[in-house]
């Protein structure tokens, strides 16, 4: 059930905590594109913010994994942290050279600010499904 509960966090996390920063960017006139892209992807034309958080669930139970143990500073701070570089690292060495996408100073800082405030939300989400203590975290 554990399993379940961070891919749940790391899906609203990503709905909720990284498309509500991408939101703030994009009115704010940081971004060009808006958030909670419907554009259908590849292989199932699902939308692209559905894979965005489907993935961002996968990614939930990675940090839970390596992450789940620790208490309280160490829990937030290491969720956002690991959530800030982790995701990062893969979309920019990898997801945007496969797609063509510039990889930048400026999609580095934004992709580390988007993917912490995610962490962030899949250690708060963690906490209220009671995966996590409150008291531990």
């Amino acid at each position: 059930m554990i399993w379940l509960k961070a891919f749940i966090s790391g899906l609203l996390a990503t709905l909720i905590f990284h498309q509500g920063l991408f939101a703030v960017f994009y009115m704010t006139g940081i971004v060009g594109s808006a958030p909670f892209n419907l554009t259908p992807v590849p292989p199932f034309g699902v939308p692209a913010v559905l894979s965005l958080a489907f993935f961002g669930g996968l990614w939930g139970i990675l940090l839970w994994l390596l992450l789940g143990r620790l208490d309280r500073l160490a829990f937030w701070l290491g969720n956002i942290i690991a959530g800030a570089i982790g995701p990062t690292a893969v979309a920019m060495l990898v997801v945007f050279p496969l797609k063509g996408i510039e990889v930048s100073v400026q999609t580095w800082t934004g992709g580390l600010m988007l993917n912490g405030f995610w962490g962030l939300g899949v250690a708060l989400f963690m906490v209220l499904m009671g995966a996590k203590s409150s008291s531990k975290a």
